[in-house]
């Protein structure tokens, strides 16, 4: 492990980046946003060279999400109009996202096993479609996304480790456990709005 991290310094780097990533979500700060466009931009190298490439290619979701995130953040509205604070994902939505991932599941599993040399099509499809769907929900600031985020991220974390990703696999763990600690952190933001 330790010959790994020292031969691969793009996954160390993109390592720390995750943790500064994850403090700054804890805080709900805007500058997460910038180091979640940073970050992406490591990983599709690192990605790339283990062959996962649904995750590989979610890189560039995330680069694209951490722009789209910063400019919802900033402007303190989403194009509805309504404001951006954390809050519980509205019931409606629920049956929309699970088609969203039944759709994107099929459809990344099918290409990754049709059209690459992927091992590991259908868990890269899962952790890939579920993480479109949790970046969104963060967008808007729905606390449920830390319970996507933790399945994610286990799921993850036995990924990377599978592929020989460990610096990632071992950030992947911590947010597993810290996905747990992200919902009652801003749990406890939610009900100091609310009062």
């Amino acid at each position: 492990m330790l010959e790994y991290i020292t031969t691969h310094p793009l996954d160390t780097l993109g390592t720390i980046l995750g943790f500064i990533y994850l403090i700054l979500e804890f805080r709900t700060s805007v500058w997460m946003w910038v180091v979640g466009s940073i970050m992406p931009a490591i990983y599709i190298v690192v990605l790339y060279k283990a062959g996962i490439y649904a995750d590989c290619g979610m890189e560039v979701y995330y680069f694209l999400a951490g722009i789209y995130g910063l400019i919802i953040w900033l402007r303190g509205k989403t194009e509805t109009g309504t404001i951006v604070s954390i809050s519980h994902t509205p019931r409606k939505l629920w049956p929309r996202l699970s088609l969203l991932f039944i759709i994107l599941f099929v459809a990344i599993a099918a290409f990754l096993r049709e059209c690459t040399d992927s091992r590991v099509p259908y868990i890269d499809s899962f952790t890939t479609t579920l993480s479109i769907i949790a970046m969104w929900m963060l967008s808007r600031k729905y606390i449920e996304q830390w319970w996507v985020w933790l399945v994610v991220d286990a799921a993850s974390s036995g990924l990377y480790i599978y592929k020989g990703i460990y610096g990632r696999s071992i950030l992947y763990a911590i947010y597993t456990i810290m996905a747990i600690y992200g919902w009652y952190t801003w749990q406890k933001k939610l009900k100091q709005q609310e009062a």
